[in-house]
């Protein structure tokens, strides 16, 4: 058993402490949000993760697993540190790292000797460098510290699953002794582990992320062109997955990427890029097409409607969320399409599972509905924004009957062309080829 401490409990860090716990670590969840904080000392958890209050209950009642928002407490005894701080994009696209510097001049006010600082945040290449610096100026006494580089590669809605059973585990520091403890600390989940240099291990990170980031919009430019020629990219993209220097991951068209990781890291990436008098074409490209579907979108529910703007027609959005099993806001396509949408005129209501009460505060001229049978009521077109499994198995004679005019726009293809003509749709989904005609 190994003292932690992680600071944050935002979506990296509240999973990463409970994970940590779950393996039979004394772990202090530390954060200077007093609500978080006495939020999960009653059980509410900040996020919406698949299985997360379970995981927490569990090592709370075992005592493996506390919450504070003291940094002393939270450091007591600690051999390990996570900074797992919220890194968002600044005015030019570049990370903003105040929290990890803050972050970092608490740690020195409390640091304990043999100490080993983890970068679980994703933050710049070189940022492991200047959190020891930070640590050095705030606490010049401090010795025997280390600071490490640990990247998440967490998906939101399976990121428990995703922690306990890595693809790989990425470990960078400069000293090899704290690479190998950090590295011993993972071991129970049985994983390959990358151990590198500080500035390899940051950038490893970011070049997953811009890479995958890149394969969306990839298949995104694929399905615009498929429309145009008659093919269907949903095959297209299965007929490339079978190549295993391909894969079949990230090959799914629709209407772009979202959430907190894929906008900011291609941002940052291109920005670290740019600063050192690079040109980061391919970086700007996956930028610019994936804002293109959400507009592109739009004209596509203007086209089937064979209206010119929408005064008059409602809209209903089936899903919220940037992707499924979430309630996760942030830079999600939906938000964008909603409001372009009502600039056209339209009457916009939507139904989310589980992302509404977050989606609220970004829409306040949407109608939040109970359920997609009470959207469907009246609606001219219904658009599918997320691809929640509950949307896959609703009765579409019901929704169908329920509104104005027969018309769905899939905007993540998750209906069968066929079978949405049989029901009496008429239907678009993206990159369709001859069903979409």
């Amino acid at each position: 058993m190994k003292n932690i401490c992680v600071v944050g409990v935002g979506y990296v860090g509240i999973v990463t402490a409970a994970c940590f716990a779950d393996l039979g670590n004394k772990v202090r969840a530390l954060d200077i949000d007093k609500d978080r904080i006495a939020g999960l000392k009653k059980g509410t958890m900040p996020i919406y993760e698949t299985g997360l209050k379970e995981l927490i209950d569990r090592n709370v009642e075992a005592n493996r697993i506390s919450f504070t928002t003291s940094y002393k407490e939270g450091l007591k005894d600690a051999e390990f540190v996570f900074i797992a701080v919220g890194t968002p994009s600044g005015v030019d696209g570049e990370a903003d790292l105040q929290y990890v510097a803050t972050a970092a001049r608490s740690i020195a006010d409390h640091i304990n000797e043999g100490m080993i600082i983890i970068n679980k945040s994703t933050v710049p290449v070189g940022t492991g460098d200047w959190v020891s610096d930070i640590i050095y100026e705030q606490n010049p006494d401090a010795v025997g510290f280390s600071v490490v580089s640990c990247p998440e590669f967490l998906r939101e809605g399976s990121a428990i699953g995703d922690f306990m059973n890595p693809h790989r585990i990425v470990v960078g520091s400069l000293d090899e002794e704290a690479a190998d403890k950090v590295a011993q600390l993972h071991l129970p989940l049985r994983a390959p582990i990358v151990v590198t240099d500080l500035r390899t291990a940051e950038m490893i990170k970011y070049a997953s992320n811009a890479f995958l980031a890149t394969k969306i919009s990839f298949i995104n430019e694929i399905a615009n062109i498929c429309e145009d020629l008659g093919a269907d990219v949903m095959e297209v993209s299965n007929g490339m997955g079978y190549d295993s220097r391909i894969g079949p991951a990230f090959l799914n068209a629709g209407i772009g990427y979202g959430g907190s990781c894929f906008p900011k890291d291609v941002k940052a990436l291109a920005f670290m890029a740019e600063e050192k008098g690079r040109h980061p074409q391919l970086l700007h490209s996956v930028m610019e097409i994936n804002t293109d579907r959400r507009v592109m979108a739009v004209e596509q529910v203007k086209s089937l409607l064979n209206n010119e703007d929408l005064t008059g027609k409602t809209i209903g959005l089936l899903g919220l969320s940037f992707k499924p099993n979430t309630d996760d806001m942030r830079d999600a396509p939906s938000v964008t399409i909603a409001r372009l949408l009502i600039d056209d005129g339209a009457r916009v209501r939507a139904f989310d599972p589980i992302a509404m009460k977050e989606a609220a505060k970004l829409l306040p001229d949407v109608e939040m509905v109970e359920n997609p049978y009470i959207l469907a009521e009246g609606c001219d077109l219904l658009m599918v924004n997320t691809e929640w499994n509950e949307f896959r198995q609703l009765d579409l004679k019901r929704i169908n009957e329920a509104m104005n005019e027969a018309v769905l726009f899939d905007g993540r293809n998750i209906y069968d062309p066929e079978k949405m003509a049989e029901f009496g749709f008429r239907y678009r989904g993206v990159g369709r080829g001859y069903n979409g005609r």
